[in-house]
């Protein structure tokens, strides 16, 4: 397994205390959930369900019979119900033995048949919570977990110890999947393919990012191929509409109206089902740093933003050109697609250095800015913009991920962008270039203190 060393580190330290503790995991489909969950199991004896989309008896049986041999080694007959096959659970513990029940999939069970959480309720308040006894429910439905779950209406609310949303990688801990690739290379994978472990795991870094393209992606038999339309139509009902949503923002129709504008669908409806791609962490709703200008929206995944750009419109013309002339044409493009990518990726790092304290001062909001410029009297922004607590001191930060040196233009670009707050009284500038610097800009951020930081300093330790 890579990386999760902070989360292994909590699931042991909950399994190491001799009391009740109940620990909600989880996180979107793909994550990593089941395989930091195996991870912690493969040391220890205990109950490890795998619910399954099936019916609430057959569940039900599956259940039963795991947790009788679990006990006595042998099966002999499925519970009734669940409030008989928690009760057996609490009849077996016996004093000192940490018994450990692991549900992977709860939404499964509970939406099958809502009264298994009433049912774990009662189990709880009435025996588990006097026992030595490390309940951990897992879900893929982030929505229903944090809502039917943990949410204030659950009957489990109140109950639970302690939770976990398990989140993508960031790119610094998706390049131990690259150890021999570039910094750049590294780069340029995790802007295609996003911080999902499954997905991450699919690119070889024996080949290029070209040949992995061509192999892992426009096969057709590979899982990449199709693997955002076959979560969408999993999760969601009219997959047309949604199809339709995260192609028009994959392409920059960023805004509401803009979307009603390219897809001629009720801005009613396009709002709410944004609202559920929201929910099911497929796309963020951004606003800039302390600007009463409307709302933009961005896929989250950077993987869905790879594909709905280049696959989704694309798939039979790829087809007709061959996989090879098909990866050249997404190379060629790839620059594009890297630019948003690539601000991410700095965000991400200046997030990391404030977490190390590294930074001038600890940020309170890391995010964009964008917006009328008074200055200049015209739209301007700020690639990445960190602001401190006070207000008056903040990190403004210049991202190219380019072929060529970054120029004195986009330095000035960027001292202008910064005249926008004049009540920012402390100013730290930063610039992140994938090529580098032109001699000019070397020599003004040595007079103005500006760091200068290339695609190598991103994954230093």
């Amino acid at each position: 397994m890579i990386g999760r060393l902070s989360e292994l580190n909590v699931l042991n330290n909950l399994y190491q205390k001799n009391n009740f503790e109940f620990l909600v995991l989880y996180g979107r489909r793909r994550v990593g959930k089941t395989t930091l969950l195996q991870e912690f199991a493969s040391d220890k004896e205990l109950i490890f369900f795998a619910s399954q989309e099936k019916n609430d008896s057959l569940n039900l049986y599956d259940f039963s019979k795991m947790v009788q041999q679990f006990f006595t080694g042998s099966f002999i007959a499925p519970f009734t119900n669940w409030p008989d096959a928690f009760a057996y659970i609490s009849r077996q513990s016996t004093v000192g033995k940490r018994i450990v029940l692991i549900i992977d999939e709860f939404p499964f069970l509970a939406k099958a048949n809502p009264s298994v959480k009433s049912a774990l309720q009662h189990e709880i308040d009435h025996e588990w919570k006097k026992r030595n006894i490390l309940l951990i429910l897992c879900g893929s439905s982030v929505s229903f977990m944090e809502n039917d779950v943990m949410g204030y209406e659950s009957p489990l609310y109140g109950r639970i110890t302690a939770h976990m949303e398990l989140l993508p990688f960031d790119y610094y801990e998706a390049a131990d999947f690259f150890p021999d690739y570039s910094e750049k290379d590294k780069t340029l994978a995790y802007g295609i393919l996003g911080g999902i472990p499954r997905y991450l795991e699919m690119f070889d870094d024996r080949k290029s990012i070209r040949d992995n393209i061509r192999d892992s992606i426009l096969s057709g038999d590979s899982f990449l191929n199709d693997e955002p339309e076959i979560m969408i139509r999993t999760e969601l009902r009219e997959v047309n509409v949604y199809n339709s949503i995260l192609e028009a923002i994959s392409n920059g129709y960023n805004t509401v109206t803009s979307i009603q504008d390219r897809i001629h669908e009720d801005r009613t409806k396009i709002s709410k089902y944004l609202i559920t791609l929201q929910n099911l962490k497929i796309v963020n709703r951004i606003v800039p740093y302390n600007a009463p200008v409307k709302a933009v929206y961005e896929i989250a995944d950077l993987y869905y933003r790879f594909w709905y750009k280049y696959l989704f419109s694309n798939k039979s013309y790829y087809t007709l050109l061959g996989k090879e002339d098909a990866a050249d044409e997404i190379m060629r493009d790839l620059p594009n697609l890297m630019g948003h990518a690539f601000e991410e990726i700095c965000r991400q790092y200046i997030i990391r250095k404030s977490k190390l304290h590294s930074l001038p001062f600890i940020p309170a909001s890391v995010g964009r800015w964008w917006g009328n410029n008074p200055a200049i009297k015209a739209q301007d922004d700020v690639d990445v913009l960190a602001v401190s607590k006070t207000g008056d001191e903040a990190l403004f930060c210049e991202c190219k991920f380019t072929s060529r040196p970054m120029p004195m233009a986009e330095y000035d670009d960027l001292i202008t962008a910064a005249q926008a707050f004049p009540s920012i009284r402390k100013k730290h500038l930063m610039f992140i270039s994938a090529s580098g610097f032109t001699e000019p800009v070397i020599r003004q951020a040595a007079e103005d203190h500006a760091a200068l930081l290339t695609i190598r300093d991103l994954y230093l330790p």
